[in-house]
């Protein structure tokens, strides 16, 4: 018996970057053709954290809807949302469903991508200053994504406390994890991003 010592580095990098043991960028070196492959096909889901915006939480004062209350993208965060978008041209998405989180930041991010018209959906809020809401969100979150329509590859941009809620990483900002759902287990697949 032979040993083929890439294919198990190859592994072995794979497990680590879904045990979340790995930072995001280390992850990015692993062949992630069967990722965008899953994604085109809409076997698999973007799950996207949006892209810079300085500051944690939200001000006080904060309202839905008034961008001027709200922590937003920075000129860093808004450069790394169209590379996100990039790179999901380069790897042959041009156009997606696009979901987001009503916050203007994950708004903002969602439409720098570029893949197509973005849809606020309450189901990707924040829960991150009211975590009683926690469990509500993520069923929902988890029923939008079992019940996704299959005319485009899915994209949803939303916050940390969410992805983290769903799938126990905790993503950098702008960083993609690609999910796979089946009845109620969340699959880990990979996470991304456009460096």
């Amino acid at each position: 018996m032979t040993w083929d010592w890439d294919d198990i580095m190859k592994r072995l990098l794979q497990l680590l970057a879904m045990l979340n043991l790995l930072a995001p960028g280390a992850a990015f070196a692993i062949d992630d053709t069967a990722l965008w492959d899953g994604l085109k096909s809409g076997a698999h889901v973007a799950m996207m954290r949006h892209a810079q915006a300085p500051g944690v939480g939200d001000p006080a004062g904060f309202r839905l809807g008034d961008c001027g209350t709200q922590r937003n993208l920075s000129a860093e965060g808004r450069r790394q949302a169209e590379q996100a978008g990039a790179l999901f041209r380069s790897k042959g998405i041009t156009r997606a469903t696009v979901y987001s989180s009503q916050w203007c930041r994950c708004l903002d991010t969602a439409r720098g991508l570029g893949l197509g018209p973005v849809v606020p959906q309450p189901a990707l809020n924040s829960f991150f200053d009211n975590g009683r809401n926690e469990k509500t969100r993520t069923g929902q979150l988890r029923a939008l994504i079992l019940h996704r329509p299959a005319t485009f590859p899915l994209v949803l941009v939303t916050h940390q406390v969410n992805i983290t809620a769903l799938t126990g990483v905790v993503p950098a900002s702008g960083e993609i994890v690609v999910l796979r759902i089946e009845g109620d287990q969340v699959e880990l697949l990979g996470r991304l991003a456009a460096q």
